[in-house]
């Protein structure tokens, strides 16, 4: 069943679960050690577990049970998926067990949404002519098997670009997995990557897969491929010519079938020179190579994302705002977004929040984008939190004199004191995720 490329549970008579597949891990984030013995509906929480077991239903009946619901997955992420339920019966006919089949949704959902709006990709927006040579590379790129390399600078939607592929991939119905290589320490991360027998190190009580076993079949995404230690970017050359992984502490490889798509804002070919990335593995990442333009490259798409983004937010927030003031709409559309699609995010998100009117006017942006014209100063990804410099006389030159890295790392440091050193609340106040935090300390030497 670990062969299979949807999700597969076994349950008991009495309803606990007796087994997951791979494909059941990929989708759910749970490992089969977290979830055997528990009742599925502790595991799967699914609005029909809310209403009513419908396995109970099957049972004076021989036929299989279709019906549409959603999971929650281990990030309480909701997901929509279709489940096939079915009694398994020993000889004589008696209830021995059930098989329930549960399949991912969401690729149906997008594919429906691109066929009404032909300027998304996924869940890419997008009609200037960069983007449209992208959107018509990607139906290519995905029936190949080959590794990809996807460049270009941060919040421009790299990990969108590379589940787009993932989807239009004969591997679609398999899993898609997203490691960040600069979120996890390089001891971590090679046991996060290649799993581990038990035994292998202190504390491995039992053997753990990996999350490339996780992805057969299926997609594993590298995001940050330029933060990969040297030691683990030659266990990740000897996969790409073997396909074959060694988990720590086993001296037997196992063969999987993954493809593999790779990520950075880095320009790698320096980090060639300077040896901190290997030349052979650029090569081997570097089979199909797809770059994405920088906001401020993609002229009028900056107004397309503006109203996508209001529009959306809108009906989240159940709001009736749907248009920007010309003064407003004069700023953003002058704006260099230093952070991309998703500062532009942001910053529509921030601006429709505190918005009490029926359009977004130039109060309601953030301060940043009202008293100063050096785009790099902006605090990206803090769009709610107060300026940084004191209103006092040299505020002004004070903030111009520092470079982006001081700016970013003030910030850092203030949201931990605000948050009592608490990484976790001081990462949400940086509208950031705590693996991003973690990584940025390290980077400023903060950790």
């Amino acid at each position: 069943m670990d062969n299979l490329p949807i999700g597969v549970v076994l349950l008991s008579k009495e309803r606990r679960v007796v087994y997951i597949n791979s494909a059941m891990e990929g989708l759910t984030g749970f490992e089969r050690s977290q979830v055997l013995g528990k009742k599925c509906a502790h595991f799967l929480r699914g609005n029909q577990c809310m209403i009513g077991c419908l396995l109970a239903q099957l049972e004076n009946e021989r036929e299989s049970l279709v019906f549409e619901g959603n999971i929650i997955d281990h990030n309480r992420q909701k997901i929509e998926t279709r489940h096939t339920l079915a009694r398994l019966v020993d000889a004589s006919g008696e209830t021995q067990g059930y098989i329930e089949v549960v399949e991912d949704l969401r690729t149906i959902k997008r594919a429906g949404r691109q066929e009404i709006r032909t300027e998304f990709l996924g869940n890419i927006l997008g009609n200037c002519p960069e983007m449209q040579k992208v959107f018509n590379l990607v139906p290519v790129i995905g029936q190949t098997d080959s590794s990809v390399l996807i460049t270009g600078e941060t919040g421009t939607g790299k990990d969108l670009l590379a589940e787009a592929i993932h989807q239009h991939s004969p591997r679609a119905k398999g899993p898609f997995i997203k490691v960040n290589c600069g979120a996890l320490p390089e001891t971590l991360l090679e046991s996060e990557l290649f799993g581990h027998k038990k035994g292998a190190f202190t504390g491995a009580t039992q053997d753990k897969p990996g999350w490339f076993k996780l992805a057969n079949n299926g997609t594993l995404f590298l995001t940050e491929i330029g933060d990969l230690p040297l030691s683990l970017q030659v266990k990740l050359l000897t996969f790409l010519d073997d396909k074959v992984i060694y988990p720590l502490g086993s001296t037997k490889g196992v063969q999987v079938n993954v493809r593999v798509i790779a990520a950075t804002h880095r320009n790698l070919e320096e980090m060639v020179r300077l040896g901190t990335f290997r030349q052979d593995l650029l090569f081997r990442l570097n089979v199909i190579r797809v770059h994405l333009p920088p906001l401020r490259e993609r002229g009028d798409d900056v107004r397309l994302l503006l109203y996508h983004f209001l529009n959306q937010f809108s009906e989240e927030l159940k709001k009736d705002v749907h248009t920007f003031s010309p003064q407003a709409l004069n700023v953003l559309l002058n704006y260099t977004y230093p952070g991309n699609v998703r500062e532009l995010r942001n910053i529509v998100e921030y601006a429709l929040a505190i918005c009490d009117g029926n359009q977004i006017g130039l109060e309601h942006l953030p301060a940043y984008l009202r008293s100063s014209s050096e785009p790099a100063l902006s605090p990206l990804n803090n769009l709610n939190q107060p300026p940084l410099v004191d209103s006092g006389t040299n505020s002004c030159a004070e903030a111009k004199a520092k470079t982006w890295s001081d700016m970013e790392k003030e910030m850092i440091l203030k949201a931990l004191v605000e948050a009592g050193g608490k990484k976790a609340l001081a990462a949400k106040r940086l509208g950031w995720g705590r693996s991003t935090l973690w990584r940025k300390m390290k980077k400023y030497n903060l950790d």
